[in-house]
């Protein structure tokens, strides 16, 4: 069996992986809930401490992980934590279509539940359950009601509950009502930075600060629950953001889409080459400034005429424009893919792919080079919302690289495939 070989803990991951032991002054808590920046390696110690504590506590027992989603679930606990627990000495039994891992060491088993709370209904999933103890990944993420539900399942003598997640607005009800009354829920809190991370470089580190700016900077690399305000994407610039290719380099295309009838429509080429897709060009049509509406055919017509001659992998829609993606579906010449639309997480990934030059505007895409520099948050709302206005060009956008990216975060374009030769 590979031995596993840990480098040394900072004090904040000493105090997760121990604070439950007899010794500590922290073993009477009912809770830990372990905040801050990303990569500040939180999670690893928080979920094999979770292990740990269970087979100290508990045998024959069930438990729950819980994520976002299972698939993010397995990515950011699961696939880190078994080869750690299998170079321990634990035997780790999964059953995947079951969604549950089976744990044992010497005499003692246990049961560990995987559910994913991404939306109201995920509360049901767990309901009924009987569970000594809960570890939420990504809590900042999942509605209250799943979470309660997770909680309300905890009522074994000695169970306790264990979150983690990155800061998200600070009218968020989970900083509300278990950060801001962590001492009152008797609740261990801790405060990660990227420096309780031993295992990162110090050069990791500068590149996680280039990567984020304003509020997201503020919450990523600083930990902290601030709302977000001023414009979206501060940092866009002519020089840095704008740039050029002939179509004939490109090796994919995409189109994305955000239809209006009333409101503006934005269409844009995307192209692949080097590793960046450049937005070639765009249709834009905003009715009130035109006087004139158009049908979802006559705006079919405006695609067909940016696509051209080029072989268009799909075309990427707003998700509500049902009409639309049914009328270029029955003239079958483009594959309809239905957005991803998660705005504050979209805005995210754009933020990123902007910062990293992964995405390039071109010179001739005026409408999109003035949304940026028009496009703001909406500083009354309680959640992190952008203003509905001058959003256009920046919703095709976010959709194009949401879709595109899917709920991968470290898979750039996780549809992209690279073709050998282009048809035209």
């Amino acid at each position: 069996m590979a031995d596993i070989k840990f480098k040394r803990f900072s004090q904040k991951q000493l105090t997760v992986l121990n604070w439950w032991c007899e010794s500590s002054p922290y073993k009477d808590c009912d809770a830990i809930i372990c905040d801050g920046a990303v990569r500040s390696g939180k999670t690893v110690c928080m979920s094999l401490s979770f292990i740990l504590w269970s087979f100290y506590r508990f045998s024959d027992s069930s438990f729950a992980l819980c994520g976002k989603t299972i698939s993010s679930l397995r990515r950011n606990v699961v696939t880190p934590l078994l080869p750690m627990l299998k170079g321990m000495g634990f035997t780790v039994t999964e059953k995947r279509s079951a969604n549950i891992i089976e744990i044992s060491r010497d005499k003692q088993k246990n049961r560990f539940y995987l559910f994913g709370g991404k939306d109201e209904s995920s509360a049901s999933l767990i309901q009924g359950m009987t569970l000594c103890g809960i570890l939420l990944d990504e809590v900042a993420l999942m509605p209250r009601s799943f979470v309660e539900q997770s909680m309300a399942r905890c009522s074994v003598n000695g169970s306790k509950f264990w979150f983690n997640c990155n800061p998200e607005n600070p009218h968020h009800w989970f900083y509300k009502e278990w950060i801001k009354k962590a001492e009152e829920k008797n609740c261990l809190y801790l405060h990660f930075l990227m420096e309780d991370n031993p295992s990162l470089s110090e050069k990791i580190r500068s590149r996680y600060r280039s990567l984020y700016s304003g509020a997201f900077y503020e919450r990523f690399i600083e930990g902290k629950w601030v709302a977000v305000d001023g414009l979206v994407y501060p940092f866009f610039n002519e020089k840095e953001h704008i740039g050029n290719v002939p179509e004939e380099n490109c090796t994919q295309f995409y189109i994305s889409c955000d239809y209006g009838t009333v409101n503006p429509a934005s269409f844009g080429l995307w192209g692949l080459c080097g590793g960046v897709w450049y937005r070639l060009r765009e249709f834009y049509h905003d009715s009130k400034a035109k006087g004139f509406q158009m049908t979802d055919r006559e705006y079919y017509d405006e695609l067909c005429s940016l696509a051209g001659n080029l072989r268009v992998e799909a075309v990427i829609v707003d998700p509500s424009a049902a009409s639309f993606m049914e009328c270029i579906r029955r003239e079958g010449k483009f594959r309809v893919v239905p957005a991803q639309n998660q705005v504050a997480d979209g805005i995210r990934k754009v933020s990123t792919m902007l910062k990293t030059k992964k995405i390039m505007i071109g010179s001739s895409c005026a409408d999109t080079i003035r949304e940026f520099g028009m496009y703001r948050w909406d500083c009354n709302s309680i959640k992190d919302t952008p203003r509905k206005e001058y959003d256009h060009a920046m919703d095709d956008i976010r959709y194009f690289v949401s879709t595109l990216q899917g709920d991968t975060d470290n898979a750039v374009f996780a549809l992209s495939v690279e073709r050998k030769e282009r048809r035209y």
